[in-house]
C-alpha cells in the first residue's frame, strides 16, 4: 500500500515536470575520503534521475507525514539554544537561576584572589575555585534592572561598555534594542572622555549635545577602571559584573557574576537592554500624552 502510494506520488510528480531542471540539486554523488565522506552535488541529466529524485522526496514526505505524530515537539523555538541569551534574551521577570547556572555566572576566581569586600556574595569554595552565591546575584540583577527601565522612563541614555573581543556583539545589540537611548562602547574607553569632553568632542559639541550618558553599565569594570572613575567624578551612576577578585563597591549597582563568560555578559546585557526598552517604550507613551494634551489645549485656546 505504501509503495503504491510512493510510485503514485512519483509518477504525478514526472508528469508535473515534463523535461528535468538541468540545475536542480537532487542527486547526490558521496566520494569517501580517509577522514570524512564529501559530498558533491550534481545536475540531473535524465528524466530517470528526475524521478528517483522525485521518489525520494515523495519518500520523506511521506515518513514526515506517518512519523510526525509520534516524534518529540521540542524545536530550536521552545528549546534553550546558547545564541538565545545573544539574539534572544529574557525579561527580567523570568531569568531564573538556572539560567544563570547555565551561564556559568557562579564560578568565581581562585579562593587566593578573592576581594576581602567580596565575601558576602560567596558561597563557598569547590577545589580552590569561589563559587558566587546566585541567591545575591539574582535580586541584584534585578534591582539593576529596575534602575535601567526607570533611567530611559525618563528619557535618560544608557551605554554598555565592553571592550573585550567577545562583547562588541553583546553590547551593540543592547544599545540597538534601545534605540536612540542607547550607547555602546566596544573597542576602547578613551581617556578623557567625560572629564575632557571639550578637548575630545569639541567646544560647540560639548556645549550644544549631551556628551555624559545617564547611566553606564560595565560588563567587564576592571579592565576599565579609568572609565569608572570617570563616571564617579561626573556623577554618573554605573552598573558593573563584578567578579570575586574585584570589590563590589568600585560601581553603584554590582551584579555578582562571572565577568570572563561570555554567556554571562550575553545574558546580563540582554535583561538589561530589554529592562531599558521597556523604559523607552513607556518613555514614547508619556511624550505623546503629553503632546496631545498640548494639541487639545492649543485648540481650546484657539476656539
Amino acid at each position: 500500500m505504501a509503495l503504491s502510494l510512493l510510485r503514485r506520488r512519483a509518477q504525478a510528480l514526472a508528469r508535473s515536470s515534463t523535461r528535468p531542471a538541468a540545475t536542480a540539486s537532487g542527486a547526490v554523488r558521496v566520494r569517501q575520503n580517509s577522514s570524512f565522506a564529501k559530498v558533491e552535488e550534481r545536475p540531473l541529466e535524465s528524466v530517470e534521475d528526475w524521478t528517483k529524485f522525485q521518489l525520494k522526496r515523495a519518500q520523506y514526505e511521506t515518513l514526515l507525514e506517518t512519523f510526525g505524530e509520534y516524534g518529540s515537539t521540542q524545536n530550536r523555538d521552545n528549546t534553550f539554544q546558547p545564541h538565545h541569551t545573544l539574539h534572544r534574551p529574557v525579561a527580567p521577570k523570568d531569568v531564573t537561576l538556572s539560567a544563570l547556572i547555565a551561564s556559568g555566572a557562579h564560578f568565581g576566581h581562585s579562593q587566593k584572589r578573592m576581594n576581602p569586600n567580596f565575601v558576602p556574595y560567596a558561597y563557598g569554595v569547590r577545589a580552590g575555585i569561589t563559587i558566587i552565591d546566585l541567591d545575591h546575584t539574582l535580586p541584584l540583577l534585578r534591582r539593576a534592572a529596575q534602575v535601567v527601565r526607570g533611567v530611559a522612563a525618563r528619557g535618560g541614555s544608557v551605554v554598555f561598555v565592553g571592550t573585550r573581543a567577545d562583547l562588541r556583539q553583546a553590547v551593540r545589540l543592547a544599545a540597538e534594542r534601545m534605540g536612540k537611548q542607547g550607547y555602546h562602547v566596544g573597542e576602547r574607553w578613551l581617556p578623557g572622555t567625560l572629564t575632557n569632553r571639550v578637548h575630545m568632542f569639541g567646544p560647540e559639541v560639548a556645549r550644544d549635545e549631551q556628551v555624559i550618558p545617564d547611566l553606564a553599565i560595565f560588563l567587564n569594570p576592571i579592565p576599565n577602571i579609568h572609565a569608572i572613575r570617570e563616571c564617579a567624578l561626573e556623577h554618573v551612576p554605573t552598573i558593573g559584573i563584578v567578579d570575586s577578585n574585584v570589590d563590589p563597591r568600585v560601581v553603584m549597582y554590582p551584579i555578582p557574576a562571572n565577568d570572563e563568560s561570555t554567556r554571562t555578559a550575553e545574558l546580563i546585557a540582554g535583561l538589561l537592554s530589554v529592562a531599558g526598552r521597556e523604559g523607552v517604550a513607556i518613555y514614547e507613551e508619556e511624550q505623546a500624552k503629553a503632546a496631545l494634551a498640548a494639541a487639545k489645549r492649543a485648540a481650546r485656546s484657539y476656539t
